[in-house]
Order: structure tokens, then sequence, then C-alpha cells
């Protein structure tokens, strides 16, 4: 697009990739990011001595903090997000379900009344009867989030939801809501324009998740009515337009085995996972956010035509941590790192050899991504670039990933939020194989390769003759 960038980075990204891909780049301060990336005076410093005129929030950090957006406009700065009113709205969980209901979108039964104590919590919890969630108003990422099934296991969960979202956010306040049983979680990219048209770019499941964090995402939804996935989209773009929303936003909705679906939140920014959705339209969601942002409409965007979406994809999110151990993160240097370049295969990647996993910040290395014509094909697809993706250093959830795309209900397409719950993923891995890899993964990293592929340059004998 020809638009100059500035990367802002902090002590543990100081050689980070997306530094050195940048333009210009520009020092925030320590690791901690309450010391660099959280600090919005830091990046007012940052955008003033480098003369830019945008900024694109990301994904986390300040991506959600209207403060944050209303002293770029201060400051004459381009926010490439929406109004800092509208981030405030959908930041708060109690206000967002009230502006929803009052816009005629389904939310799920439940209590969001301004008291907090205990004994108006349980009654409320008993009208909406159990099994009910606990969730944190200023939450998200499961935090302060808890699921009971009885009036007996209510007060201590809700004592620790709302410790746990007290230190989390500085702010203790939950809300109930009725617990689907079974539910599918399915989102919608919505865009809107300054003239106040708002459209959908279809769906995306994302019900795979582990701690109510996202593991597989994938568009379209395998087996959902075409009748009904049309009926949530529009949904969607009626909730966006009830508020004047502008820019990228994603509408997420809880969907009941009875087909009934309720609103759960708004993210007022640009997802992970906007590669799934980029490979079924053709569009580029980050040209969409500057463009809107310069004040392009939406029908030129789309060339005055209606989306359509065509094929599939299937994104996984590769991170460092070790399944064979509760999932902790795993840091340390990445040795060697290698991702394939094959086609319909897209990897989005953070990190190169000789990068730091460091405790900063979470520990997702890279979105991998397969396209396909069908769901099989971008299912094999994806298992084939895992297949050809290498990491040694850090511990990776690579095998992890591969078993659920094996899992035989998942080649069905009988996804829900309990899929790593209900199902045994099994990605064992003998000792014997990881010690034989990563002396030879510790031989390549300290060798000079001139082949493109690593395997080559090992050889029948090559490498493990050397080993031995």
């Amino acid at each position: 697009m020809g638009i100059e960038t500035v990367a802002v980075y902090s002590d543990a990204d100081k050689d980070a990739p997306f530094v050195k891909a940048a333009d210009f780049s520009f020092y925030l301060g320590e690791s901690e990011p309450s010391k660099s990336y959280l600090v919005i005076s830091n990046i007012l410093k940052a955008i003033s001595e480098t003369g830019a005129d945008a900024v694109h929030p990301g994904y986390g950090f300040l991506s959600e903090k209207a403060e944050f957006a209303r002293e770029l406009s201060k400051a004459g700065i381009s926010f490439l997000g929406p109004k800092p009113e509208t981030v405030d709205l959908m930041g708060d969980k109690i206000r967002s379900r009230a502006a929803m209901e009052k816009a005629g979108v389904p939310v799920v039964p439940g209590y969001e009344g301004e008291s907090q104590e205990h004994s108006v919590l349980l009654k409320e919890a008993e009208r909406i009867g159990f099994p009910i969630m606990i969730k944190a108003s200023a939450g998200g990422g499961g935090k302060g989030m808890k699921r009971v099934f009885s009036k007996e296991e209510f007060l201590p969960a809700l004592e620790s939801a709302q410790r746990e979202a007290g230190n989390a956010f500085g702010d203790s306040r939950v809300f109930l809501e009725k617990y689907i049983i079974n539910p599918r979680h399915i989102e919608v990219q919505v865009f809107g324009d300054s003239s106040g048209k708002v459209i959908h770019l279809f769906e995306r499941e994302c019900s795979i998740q582990r701690r109510h964090q996202k593991v597989v995402e994938e568009s379209p939804a395998p087996n959902l009515p075409s009748e009904l996935k049309q009926k949530i989209c529009e949904v969607a773009v009626k909730a966006a337009s009830s508020i004047g929303y502008l820019g990228a936003g994603t509408v997420e909705f809880i969907l009941g085995e009875d087909g009934a679906f309720y609103f759960l939140e708004m993210n007022t920014r640009l997802q992970v996972e906007h590669p799934v959705t980029e490979s079924v339209t053709g569009f580029d969601l980050v040209e969409w956010q500057i463009r809107i942002a310069e004040g392009v409409g939406i029908e030129k965007l789309t060339g005055g035509k209606s989306p359509s979406q065509s094929g599939h994809a299937i994104e996984v999110r590769l991170y460092a941590e070790d399944p064979e151990n509760e999932f902790l993160p795993s840091i340390g240097k990445i040795e060697l790192a290698k991702f394939p370049e094959i086609q319909n295969l897209r990897v989005d990647s953070g990190v190169v050899t000789g990068s730091e996993v460091s405790l900063y910040y979470d520990p997702m290395l890279a979105k991998v991504i397969g396209i396909g014509k069908t769901r099989e094909e971008a299912r094999k697809n994806l298992i084939a670039g895992l297949e050809e993706t290498i990491v040694f250093g850090p511990i990776t959830n690579l095998n992890y990933l591969k078993a659920i795309l094996e899992h035989s209900e998942f080649v069905k397409g009988n996804t829900d939020t309990h899929f790593l719950e209900k199902h045994k993923v099994v990605w064992e891995e003998s000792g014997e194989e990881k010690e034989a890899v990563l002396m030879s993964a510790s031989f390549l990293a300290n060798r000079t390769v001139k082949t493109s592929s690593v395997w080559d340059a090992v050889g029948p004998n090559g490498v493990w003759g050397e080993i031995s």
C-alpha cells in the first residue's frame, strides 16, 4: 500500500522479526507490559518522534482500551478501530448485554443488574436455573469465569470469580448467564464504514477451546444449516448497526443444540483468526481497516458486490507450551524454526531461528492455516503443513494440534466447546524419538545448510553417522 511502518518494541522484543520487518522502530521500555506496551504516553512519544499519523492496535494490550483511542484522537492520530465510546460499551459485558437486548438481539437468559450482593446473586441464579455461568463484567480470556451446576456450589464459585476478576481487571463485578449445554461458538466478522453501512464477511467456527481459549478456528462452520447461518449473520449485522459500528469487529454467539443462538460478546478489534476469513473471501482485512479509517466506504471496498464465501480454511495456533505438563508455557531460545512454504498453506509466524520465547507475553509462535476447495482438503493441507513444521528449543503443542485435526469427530465436523473435555486426543511421542530428533536439530542449528530442505542436508546417513 506504500505506507511506511513504525514498530514499537520492548527489551524482550528488540530482535523480534516484526521489528526488523518495519521501516522504523521505536524502543518503548522494559519487558514487562506495564512498563512498555501498556504505557500510553510512551506510544504517544513514539508517534510524535517518528511522525506517524495512524496506529494499528493489534490484538491485545491497548487494542480494546477506549482511553488509548481517546488519547490518539486528541493528538489528531487515526486509530484503526472503532470509536472510543463503542470500545467502552462493548468492553463492559453488562452494558453490552443491555444494549443488545434493546436492539432486539437474542441474549442468553441471565442477570446483569447493579447489585453484587451474594444473596441477590444467589436468588437470581435460582431464578435463571442451574447450570449457570458466572462471568467477570470487565473480563475476557476466561478470567473470572466459573461454571456452576448446583446451589451448593454457587457461593464458593462466586467468591472465587469475584476475586479472580478483581485481580485480573481491577473490577470484581460479575454477571450471570444461563449455561447452554454442549454449545457451539460461532462468530461473525463484521465491518462498518463512516456512512453507517455495516456488512458481514460470514462466520467462523471457534468451538474447539481449552480453558475458554480458542485452539482451532475454521470457515465456513461445518454442519451449520444455510438458513441458520444466514440468520446468525443477519443478527450480527443488526447488532453492529445498532451501535453505529466503525471498522473491523467480531460478534460472537453461543449456539445451542436446539438451534437457538445468543449474543455472547463483541470484540472491537481484528481477531487472531482473521486469516480464516481472508482465505475464504479474498479480502485483506487489515487493508480494509486502513481504507475505512481513510474514509473509504464499504461499497468501494467490495466493488459494489455482495461478498461471497469460497472454499474452506482451518487455522490452528502453534504455542510454546507443554501438553504433557498441563500446557505450561515453555520458554527459551528457539534453536531451529522452519515453517513450510507449500501451496494452500498460510503461516503467520512471529519467530525465527534464534528467537527467544519469554514469560512476559502470550507464547503463541505462529498461526498455521490450511486452505482447500473443501473442508477435507483444507484439513489435509493443514496436517501436511504441520508435519513439515519444525520448531526445536521450547516444547510446542504441534503434535497435539495434529491429533485434534486427525480425530474422527473433528473429521465429521462434530465440534462443540467441550470437544477437548469429551474426547481423548492422543499425541504420544516416545522419549527416544525426542532425544534423537533434538540431537539432530542441535547439530543442524550449528551447521551451515546450503539446501532449502533440512532433510536433504541430513541425507540417509550424514548427520546420524556424524552424531553416532
